[in-house]
């Protein structure tokens, strides 16, 4: 392996960023072709399902990525959750919004994210039912195919569209719809995509002002902390602390507006549920 800067080449001579774009757009065409198809599904929780197309994407992402990259670890939510996140190691989802797959809801996409001791290198997030790529190398920007991408610039909380989602944590997912119920109306609206990785892309895209999520795992997160960062948006977890690819929650988008709701939620501390601050 050869690293030119930060970003390590595979052995085909492709850099790590052609690699993860390339295996994402083939694992979203994966996919896309099993959505609305019949297929064996697995509950392992409520509204939390495996299907075999989850399998199917992850174990192409796994035999691509280890053929152009054998010494990289990888992390993915089905198959290898356990692994730790130190050296290189790539983070993927295979199917981010796996309730809405199996709804026949065209809202879902694959994330992959490539880290060095638990920073974001690289991250992809790709939605194949509408052909968008959001992706991101440190220090390069952040990108929607090939258009540069920022985020919000929106000056309030009362200025935004938030998108949330509740996560299958049955006591943070009704502690942050009682928040929601103490913010409206004063915000323009609320969006619940039903995948983690698509709204992140979208704060960092500034389709949402601010996203805000309470129960989150590396395969959701990794891509969208490089996304918003490179697209210069505010990025924190949902009290203003530091985040990472092990954070449980996040608060993110416009700068002004990010600020503008942390002040808000300090004000009503004492009306709100909040969850603790860290990773567990």
């Amino acid at each position: 392996m050869v690293v030119t800067k930060d970003v390590p080449v595979g052995v085909s001579g492709r850099s790590a960023t052609e690699v993860a774009r390339a295996v994402a757009l083939e694992a979203g065409d994966l996919a896309l072709s099993r959505f609305r198809q019949p297929q064996e599904i697995t509950v392992k929780g409520r509204g939390d399902l495996l299907t075999e197309s989850d399998l199917a994407v992850e174990k192409l992402f796994h035999e691509a990525l280890a053929a152009e990259f054998p010494d990289h670890k990888i992390l993915s939510e089905e198959t290898a959750s356990d692994t730790g996140l130190d050296g290189w190691v790539w983070v993927i989802d295979p199917i981010d919004g796996t309730r809405n797959f199996v709804s026949g809801i065209p809202v879902f996409c694959v994330n992959v994210a490539l880290c060095q001791e638990g920073a974001p290198v690289i991250a992809v997030t790709h939605d194949p039912n509408h052909g968008e790529s959001f992706w991101a190398e440190r220090g390069g920007g952040a990108w929607l195919n090939d258009t540069p991408i920022r985020a919000s610039s929106a000056p309030t909380v009362a200025a935004s569209v938030l998108g949330v989602d509740l996560g299958y944590h049955d006591e943070r997912g009704r502690a942050q719809l009682k928040l929601l119920h103490q913010l409206f109306p004063g915000v323009q609206s609320f969006r619940i995509p039903g995948s983690a990785a698509l709204g992140l892309a979208y704060a960092a895209a500034g389709r949402y002002d601010l996203f805000l999520h309470h129960y989150l795992f590396p395969w959701d997160i990794a891509a969208g902390i490089l996304l918003v960062k490179e697209a210069g948006g505010a990025i924190t977890d949902h009290l203003g602390g530091s985040v990472e690819v092990r954070s449980r929650t996040v608060l993110c988008g416009s700068s002004a507006a990010h600020n503008d709701f942390l002040n808000w939620q300090r004000e009503h501390a004492g009306e709100l549920d909040l969850p603790a601050s860290g990773t567990d």
